[in-house]
């Protein structure tokens, strides 16, 4: 039997794998293990993301394996914590492919390591999902077996830019990012795309995640008269660092960009709950809950599966774990699909893809388009209305 799609999105009580995946169960013993790949900056300043990743793979790799695996396969995740360096990423990436033989790779999830990745695995015809938004890290050409279940920085770019300008409607900006590959490369991006739309970029910075004082960024963005501050960074250190500056500078200015901006990290770093006021994080219509507190019913069925497991969800966003559960069973139905676990089997059924229904969001993709996000998904979230990993939308949405 196939892997049940309906199952996992509409199944009521009981396992999520058993709703999901009710697969023929040859003998285990004689079916090698599907083995998944997965690069995972599990520490260093930019674990926030990957902790959440790890909680939706071990969530439906578990399911997946109780119901009796993939065609008989029970999946092996493979974890390799590369620290958020690249050099790590790729000793990992050679290590996963030419010695533990992964069938699949599932990240990194920091586009600085991606970067370093990527051609790596083309060259091997390694099958790689990931959630990293750098523009390059998708060429269908060039990696034709690379795959993006998340948006692209562009995407999450334009959400961001529309949010300052026509909603806070503002004209001065003051962009900053961090010294990572991806740091560098989004802001770029960011204040080439604001300028080109007419606003005054009056301060832009990259700075060393680790720095202590903010202070000197903040007093130079505050005196080029900024009216918003665009992040761009999945440290939530360096964040909490930011809004801690504002707060003891007394000046009220918003807060706007990347993800992370919304992390339940940073309650626990911050230095006092008013310090979280006015951030506004990108954020996604399937994580966003309505004036009555109410998600999309597909949505809350997860929520309410992962609290049944007793899965941690306040100290993190919904949409990691959701990606790391979609990737899992991307793969996992790609096997099934294709019979075999074979990288040119699953890199052929990925490519017949419109509209998967993820948790995360429903993918779509094509032998020429890699980019399976849908950009009408995306909205701006207020940052510290967090539950359960969901959040409100932020001002000015209806």
């Amino acid at each position: 039997m196939s892997i049940s799609r309906r199952g996992i999105l509409l199944g009521g009580a009981g396992a999520l794998g058993a709703a999901t995946f009710p697969l023929a169960r040859p003998a285990i013993a004689q079916s090698e293990p599907l083995k998944i790949g997965w690069l995972a900056a599990m520490t260093g300043p930019s674990s926030a993301p990957t902790i959440g990743f790890n909680r939706g793979v071990v969530f439906a790799t578990d399911a997946i394996n109780a119901a009796g695996g993939v065609k008989g396969r029970k999946i092996e995740i493979i974890t390799r914590d590369t620290q958020g360096d690249p050099t790590k990423a790729v000793n990992a990436t050679q290590e996963l492919i030419s010695q533990a033989k992964v069938n699949a790779i599932w990240g990194p999830v920091n586009s600085g390591e991606a970067l370093a990745t990527t051609p790596i695995m083309a060259r091997a015809k390694i099958p790689d999902l990931h959630p990293c938004v750098v523009e390059t890290l998708i060429d269908p050409t060039k990696f034709p077996n690379a795959f993006r279940i998340a948006p692209s920085n562009s995407q999450w770019d334009d959400a961001v830019r529309n949010y300052c300008l026509n909603v806070l409607k503002v004209k001065k900006v003051a962009v900053i990012g961090d010294t990572t590959g991806y740091g560098v490369t989004a802001v770029g991006a960011s204040v080439a795309a604001f300028k080109k739309d007419g606003a005054d970029v009056v301060y832009q910075a990259n700075i060393d995640a680790t720095q202590p004082d903010m202070t000197p960024d903040m007093l130079r963005a505050k005196n080029a008269g900024a009216e918003v501050i665009v992040v761009w960074s999945v440290s939530t250190g360096m964040e909490a660092r930011m809004f801690n500056t504002r707060a003891a500078m007394n000046w009220d200015v918003s807060f706007v960009g990347h993800p992370s901006l919304a992390s339940g990290e940073l309650a626990g770093l911050i230095e006092k709950p008013a310090n979280w006021a006015k951030v506004y994080a990108v954020g996604y219509k399937s994580c966003s809950y309505d004036s009555a507190g109410k998600l999309p019913a597909k949505s809350q069925d997860l929520v309410d599966r992962l609290t049944k497991a007793n899965v941690p969800l306040n100290d993190t966003l919904l949409w990691w774990i959701a990606g790391g559960i979609d990737a899992v069973e991307l793969i996992a139905k790609g096997v099934e699909e294709s019979g075999s676990t074979a990288s040119e089997g699953i890199i052929k059924y990925w490519n017949t893809l419109s509209k998967y229904p993820g948790y995360f969001g429903n993918y779509s993709f094509s032998p020429t388009q890699h980019n399976g996000y849908p950009t009408e998904e995306i909205v701006m979230s207020e940052a510290r209305s967090a539950k359960n990993g969901t959040f409100a939308l932020a001002p000015g949405y209806s």
